[in-house]
């Protein structure tokens, strides 16, 4: 049975969970850039250790992820965050994000993926807008909503009421013409399900559009809120309940338990406000393009890479990704 609560469900059935632990507990530092812009040279890499190593504690090896764009460095009796501070010290102005984490459960078993502006390069609804001339006011709305300066909920009631009496083929258009997938995505969900984890985009847009974006990139499962359809027209109204941020917290555990895993063994990854709560309590949680209040609350922040940027967080190297 499928997990209830949260729109609707796309499933296929799951490969046996491998445990990725290391033998003893330590840190990693992990330097990521844009595969597309090799960043990571080895003259950086070098002075980030250097860097490392003039902090009280261990420093080991450079390890190379996948040469030019990561890299590890492990650490042991260094504040991770202390770590990070010198780093990002030393490579002020370089495309790079720094990753501090504990090397146990670093391979992670859940992710849960927000969908606008993480796993696809848009925002749906402002996409629709487009359609009715109401693209700046709806964006506007959206915008303060990805903040958190406007009830979440609210935001999605007051976006989906100017859509009333459009025709719901216009969903299909939009999706067709202007919804394209954030570089890394389809590698990002292929590489952690191939390793056994359960993937999910849970998103507070539509399922109208988290049903073909998971089916294209994968998804075991899919959640989003509904737009009402009527004879074949929008209704200018979302069915209640909205889901928000607590909504997507509560699949987040309901996976997890589901799974029998702590929490440390999943991973949540969103760039707006709403997606603030599952990534605190997520294993690792990943603020990607985020708003700054999200990269405050987040883990881990990727602002220069893409999606297969968390792929390297979590110790994957080129030749698994691309195997």
């Amino acid at each position: 049975m499928g997990i209830q609560g949260y729109g609707s469900c796309n499933r296929v059935p799951q490969a046996a969970f491998p445990h990725h632990e290391a033998w003893f507990v330590t840190h990693v530092i992990t330097l990521v850039g844009n595969p597309q812009q090799s960043p990571v040279s080895p003259g950086l890499a070098d002075a980030a250790h250097s860097a490392l190593s003039r902090l009280d504690g261990q420093v080991g090896d450079i390890n190379w992820l996948s040469p030019g764009t990561a890299c590890d460095v492990p650490i042991d009796g260094i504040d991770p965050t202390v770590a990070v501070e010198a780093v990002r010290a030393v490579l002020e102005g370089q495309p790079v994000d720094i990753v501090a984490q504990r090397r146990k459960h670093r391979r992670k078993r859940l992710l849960i993926a927000d969908m606008d502006s993480t796993m696809i390069r848009q925002e749906c609804i402002d996409e629709i807008a487009e359609f009715v001339g109401r693209r700046a006011q709806v964006a506007a709305i959206t915008e303060r909503a990805m903040r958190g300066d406007i009830d979440f909920p609210e935001a999605v009631r007051e976006r989906a009421n100017m859509f009333a009496g459009l025709g719901a083929d216009v969903l299909e258009r939009v999706y067709d013409e202007s919804i394209s997938l954030t570089p890394g995505a389809e590698t990002l969900v292929r590489v952690m399900r191939r390793s056994g984890a359960v993937t999910a985009l849970v998103s507070g847009g539509f399922t109208q559009f988290t049903s073909r974006v998971a089916e294209r990139v994968g998804f075991d499962y899919h959640h989003g809120n509904e737009l009402e359809i009527v004879a074949g027209k929008l209704t200018g109204k979302a069915l209640e309940p909205i889901k928000g941020g607590d909504a997507k917290v509560e699949l987040l555990d309901r996976y997890r338990d589901r799974l029998g895993i702590s929490a440390e063994q999943t991973l949540a990854v969103g760039d707006g406000a709403n997606d603030i709560p599952m990534i605190k309590v997520a294993g690792l949680g990943v603020a990607f393009h985020g708003k700054p209040s999200v990269v405050e609350a987040a883990d881990a922040e990727i602002s220069n890479g893409d999606l297969t940027a968390l792929l390297y967080i979590q110790g994957f190297r080129e030749a698994e990704i691309n195997a």
